[in-house]
């Protein structure tokens, strides 16, 4: 029998000792397979019991389990799950459990449900024979309080007089209310509507009643009735008080239709680019809403940056009046397309010129507006207006103002296009090349620049009416190798670092200067051009210009407010006393005058 045994023994050893002990030798003594026999008796046993958790071949354990799920706050139940790696365990089937029924039971689907208030420790044991447990414990809460109702709701809010929009609230109470969300509605939407958060806005002149209602099972509901006036009635277009309203509407726009913008700051991060076209007898009108102060479109969101404009009118025939365009990452405007107006806007402390006008872009009447505090960070390149580089012919800027902007209050600079026309009229170039805070920055510091180019070629005509540069860095009206026509009508020039500076270098075709002033520049004037025309000034005929011939030369008076519609302020900065004997002493240059002749300078005598 021990022989037998001995047998098996061998066949057992080579198949299992010899195979996972990597070639033990065993010697075949009758003792020693005695004794090994009844050792291996044992694990047969073993081997058994095992036998039916004993992975078949190719089955992948589950080696890790994490139980997920939220705590119960109000008494009802979770659904709890479980994440099983690896990924592709065979058998990812859990077994549920908790460790104490009484606060909470579990289903072998995962579903916690509240008992009693307390804390339960839900264990999910993998079933796969891999004995991989996870244990997680839950705060059960909110079984057996009742839950609390709403009993009384206050809206608070008033009457709306001025037609704009009014956020309403409503206090509910109790304050432990288990659902304190309510429900807006309006009894007439023709006279206002409501949004789901309260903002009452005005339709139409007239009454309404706002409701309030629970939306928890108490039925409880309030009422207030808001009056409403001072909803312009007259307006034809759209009224819009949203950035996404706004955006809407100018994507949306078709010849003739007007957008009115309500009065508040709206914060842009990208660009505004508005390509539809109105046409001659239709144009597409963005407006302040009558009555209303300025709306401002605030760009400072944008990291400085050339592809940072603010707005990109790019679309022809639109007008776009008091609105105040703020800290762009380039341009406040810029306009490429045609026939467009641009009336009684500001452009303040963008990164690049305040409102330019390029690719093209031709017929644009920019009237009315002011540019200030332009200045990029390397603080040497912002203009107040820019009419340059590649810009059409025909542009026109009437009653503006450009202050202490960086580089120049206009720019003509020229690189892609060549011999344009571009007509100044009653504008105001003050203190440019200063920066907001007073110092001189590193730009040109230019009242005036008429044109220039790269290659000292290009013509940029140039007409100037009634205009004044004052207070600048360097040059009041500056050549720069302006190869074009320039006329310059009735202007004044105050106190820059040379008022009127024509070189003899790289003349311009012809300089045409009739009716004008030059009052302390810090520097001898230059009129060179190949042809000039530079007679009845202030300067020529015997005539001399002090500051006794005005009324008053504080450039500070430029900056005064701007009337009501838009206008230039009205002011007596270099206005002529009387008795001044620069009176009359003008010549006909087709510009409005009183008396037997036009008095010299930006301002007629009244």
């Amino acid at each position: 029998m021990v022989e037998a045994w001995a047998f098996q023994l061998d066949k057992f050893l080579e198949s299992v000792i010899v195979e996972k002990l990597s070639r033990v030798i065993i010697m075949r003594t009758t003792s020693l397979r005695q004794n090994v026999f009844y050792l291996l008796l044992g694990a047969m046993w073993v081997f058994a019991a095992c036998d039916d958790n004993t992975p078949e071949s190719g089955e992948v354990l589950v080696e890790y389990i994490s139980i997920k799920g939220d705590f119960i706050e109000d008494g009802g139940s979770s659904q709890l799950e479980v994440m099983i790696s690896p990924t592709n365990a065979t058998n990812q089937v859990v077994e549920w459990s908790v460790s104490n029924d009484l606060v909470a039971t579990i289903s072998q689907e995962g579903v916690l449900t509240a008992v009693s208030n307390g804390i339960v420790t839900v264990t999910a044991s993998a079933t796969d024979g891999s004995q991989v447990t996870a244990s997680k414990s839950f705060n059960i809460s909110g079984v057996g309080v009742s839950q609390v109702l709403v009993e009384s709701i206050t809206i608070n809010g008033g009457d709306i007089t001025d037609g704009r929009a009014k956020q309403l609230s409503a206090d509910v109470f109790p304050a432990n209310a288990f659902n304190k969300v309510i429900s807006w509605s309006v009894s007439d939407e023709s006279i206002a509507e409501i949004s789901s958060s309260g903002l009452l806005t005005p339709k139409a002149n007239g009454s309404v009643t706002v409701y309030a209602v629970a939306t928890d099972a108490s039925g409880i509901q309030a009422e207030l009735v808001v009056n409403i006036s001072g909803v312009n009635t007259s307006i034809d277009g759209e009224v819009v008080t949203t950035k996404a309203e706004i955006l809407n509407a100018l994507a949306a726009a078709l010849p003739g239709d007007k957008i009115y913008v309500r009065s508040g700051t709206y914060a842009f991060s990208s660009t505004i680019s508005i390509s539809k076209d109105g046409n001659s007898s239709n144009m597409i009108s963005l407006l302040v809403y009558p009555g209303d102060d300025r709306p401002k479109f605030d760009f400072s969101a944008m990291p400085e940056n050339s592809s940072n404009r603010g707005v990109s009118l790019s679309g022809d025939y639109w007008h776009i009046k008091g609105i105040d365009f703020y800290k762009a990452g380039d341009n406040g405007m810029f306009i490429s397309g045609n026939n467009n107006i641009i009336e009684f806007c500001t452009f303040s402390e963008n990164s690049d010129s305040g409102l330019q006008i390029g690719n093209g872009g031709s017929n644009n009447t920019i009237k009315n507006c002011d540019s200030y505090y332009n200045a990029d960070s390397l603080i040497e390149n912002a203009d107040g207006f820019a009419c340059k580089l590649d810009a059409g012919t025909g542009n026109k800027f009437i009653g503006c103002r450009a202050w202490q902007n960086l580089d120049d209050g206009w720019d003509g600079y020229m690189r892609g296009n060549d011999n344009i026309t571009t007509t100044y009229e009653n504008c105001w170039a003050i203190k440019n090349g200063y920066l907001k805070n007073g110092s001189v920055g590193a730009g040109d510091g230019n009242g005036f620049k008429t044109g220039g180019s790269d290659d000292k070629l290009l013509k940029h005509n140039a007409v100037y009416k009634n205009c004044i540069a004052a207070g600048n860095v360097y040059d009041g009206f500056d050549h720069n190798s302006n190869r074009g026509d320039i006329t310059i009508y009735n202007c004044s020039a105050h106190s820059n670092g040379k008022n009127y500076s024509f070189s003899s270098t790289n003349p311009a075709a012809s300089l045409i200067i009739k009716n004008s002033i030059s009052l302390t520049g810090n520097s001898v004037d230059a009129f060179n051009a190949t042809t000039t025309d530079v007679t009845n000034n202030g300067w020529q005929d015997g005539l001399s210009t002090t500051s006794g011939d005005f009324e008053s030369v504080d450039m500070q008076l430029l900056l005064s407010p701007r009337q009501s519609d838009g206008s230039l302020p009205d002011i007596s900065y270099l206005k002529l006393v009387g008795g001044s004997d620069l009176i009359d002493k003008g010549v006909d240059v087709g510009l409005d005058y009183q008396g037997s002749a036009p008095d010299l300078g930006a301002f007629e005598l009244q």
